[in-house]
């Protein structure tokens, strides 16, 4: 039985593997050599087809614009339904604006934003430098983009015009506006107007539809959000994290949508709404669009350009008659994954901080965890103290645990010495090796079972730690200056591998000599991990080796059985 215990934990460690292994592969661009993805429906995108069937008439999702680098080699996109321009553009400008969270550039052409910089958060390749969230350059493209279709309206490819104001959010103020109109379409015009509000990462976007022409018209709204299907510069290659876009509606929930699925056109999503939003996620950050509910909407996702992708949404505006206006209202959200700000911003929005099927167990580990920061004022003592009060919880699991282990420890040599004797005899041995369990009491399963009821509170802190951008240049002491990047020194890590290693000393040993020649080797080859993990995650594994020694050797103590380190013989 003591195998039987010994090949559980072997198990475990293996599938970890395979799913490390799976992980790695999909992080590189290969397919999944064990797990490999299908999805559950496939049908082709509603607007990759390019068509919306209504009462408005049929309408064409616009393609996304060339970066500005490089628009003159490749020319324009166009925009499906649009004729081609007779004229020569308006002079194109880049506006930017400032304010105490960001600089944003906003281009003239289609009043679109192409730049955020987030001004309280730092490059992660190069520190100096705040983060760029979108940018729209040579070398990448994320940008946000709304306009009009049904028609030959006004779209993100028209030619605005920027209106006078100010450009710098000033001490004392509360927002800031920038206001673009574009000039007459198709008997339509277009206002656009971004309002930024002093600290919020919530940006409002008012379109006021003006019909100038002697019909009525009936024209749709999109938002969308392009981005190229590359990963962000300075993730990790021994973890990794989802990028791409996201939908969220009332219907389906929360869905994760790979560049590879819009691509081959396995997509499956609602085609109307009432609420939800369409969003491009990445490691720690977010950008979304967000319409009122009860405002009818139909999400789209698409491919748009070699390796540039959209997720937006397509509403109706109804019919406007001659000389009327219709305005409605949208948000854009560019930031960080703050849980408790983005759940205050839009019901469901911080799913987008995905914790994967762990979600209930993860949610009140970031609340535990964001409360004790709140009294400790620092996320690395926070994680400490998370843990100690895990290990808390879990002290009567862990004991019954630990006092299994002990008992086994005391038993050991009489089992050892037992199979030596009957080493060519191996039914006999399983036979005398259950009457020695049952003669002093000792449930081979007793010290795995309770282990293994908190290897997924576990595994969700572990997520918890990874996705929350909190721990993102969160110091903790010393040297520890950024608990979302690796020991610059190898500190932690060092010291993890050797409390592994203690832990496998005070563990019984297995009786079969391979075994525990491996289970010398196993925290080896997983510690090698930990030398390019987070900080914070490294801290929070080696807090919970040290607590469990320390609980272990308490528990050996009160029992009789004297602490022992089982040292590893290899011949």
């Amino acid at each position: 039985m003591n195998d039987i215990r010994r090949t559980i934990l072997w198990v475990i460690f293996g599938f970890s593997m395979v799913l490390l292994w799976d992980k790695w592969q999909l992080h590189n661009g290969n397919k999944a050599t064990f797990f490999p993805t299908t999805p559950a429906v496939t049908a082709p995108a509603a607007a990759a087809a390019g068509a919306a069937s209504g009462a408005t008439g049929a309408a064409s999702v616009p393609a996304t614009s060339v970066p500005m680098a490089t628009a003159a080699a490749q020319g324009a996109a166009a925009v499906p339904g649009q004729p081609a321009a007779a004229a020569a553009p308006a002079k194109r400008e880049r506006i930017e604006v400032k304010t105490d969270l960001y600089r944003l550039v906003f281009d003239s052409e289609g009043g679109s934003l192409t730049q955020a910089e987030l001004l309280k958060h730092a490059d992660m390749t190069d520190k100096a430098r705040n983060f760029l969230l979108l940018d729209e350059s040579a070398q990448r493209v994320y940008v946000a983009q709304t306009g009009l279709v049904g028609g030959t309206f006004p779209t993100h490819k028209t030619a605005m015009t920027a209106v006078p104001g100010p450009r710098e959010l000033k001490d004392g103020e509360d927002s800031i506006s920038i206001r673009f109109e574009s000039p007459d379409q198709g008997g339509v015009k277009l206002v656009k107007t971004w309002t930024i509000k002093r600290g919020a990462y919530d940006i409002a976007v008012k379109h006021d539809i003006v019909n100038t022409g002697s019909a009525a018209v009936s024209p749709q709204l999109y938002l969308q959000l392009v981005r190229d299907g590359n990963k962000p510069p300075g993730e990790s290659s021994f973890y990794s994290t989802f990028t791409g876009p996201a939908v969220f509606t009332e219907a389906k929930k929360y869905q994760k949508i790979e560049f590879k699925d819009i691509e081959s056109g396995k997509v499956d999503i609602p085609k109307d709404s009432a609420n939800g939003y369409a969003a491009m996620v990445q490691h720690y950050f977010a950008t979304a669009w967000l319409l009122a509910d009860g405002v009818q909407r139909e999400p789209f996702v698409r491919k748009v350009d070699t390796n540039l992708y959209s997720v937006g949404m397509l509403t109706s505006l109804g019919s406007i008659e001659p000389g009327a206006t219709k305005t409605i209202d949208a948000r854009l959200f560019a930031g960080p994954q703050v849980e408790t700000m983005m759940e205050k911003l839009y019901p469901g929005l911080e799913l987008v901080k995905d914790y994967g099927w762990l979600t209930i167990l993860s949610k009140p580990l970031y609340w535990l965890l964001d409360n004790l920061h709140k009294l400790l004022g620092n996320w690395g003592w926070s994680i400490v103290a998370l843990v100690l009060l895990l290990k808390i919880a879990f002290y009567w699991l862990n004991a019954k645990a630990y006092a299994s282990m002990a008992k086994m420890k005391s038993i050991n040599p009489k089992i050892m010495e037992m199979r030596e004797r009957l080493k060519d005899k191996p039914q006999q041995m399983q036979q005398e090796m259950m009457r020695i369990y049952r003669e002093e009491k000792v449930n081979p399963m007793g010290g795995c079972f309770p282990i293994m009821i908190q290897i997924p509170v576990f595994i969700a802190l572990y997520w918890v730690l990874l996705s929350s951008v909190e721990m993102r240049n969160a110091p903790w002491i010393g040297w520890i200056h950024d608990l979302s990047a690796p020991d610059p020194f190898f500190i932690l890590p060092l010291l993890m591998t050797a409390s592994s290693l203690l832990q496998t000393a005070l563990n019984p040993a297995p009786p079969d000599p391979m075994q525990a020649k491996m289970m010398w080797f196993m925290p080896l080859i997983f510690s090698v991990m930990f030398f390019f993990f987070p900080a914070g995650l490294v801290l929070y594994w080696l807090t919970n080796n040290i607590l469990s020694i320390a609980q272990q050797w308490i528990i050996n103590t009160r029992m009789g059985v004297p602490p022992q380190f089982n040292l590893p013989k290899f011949k």
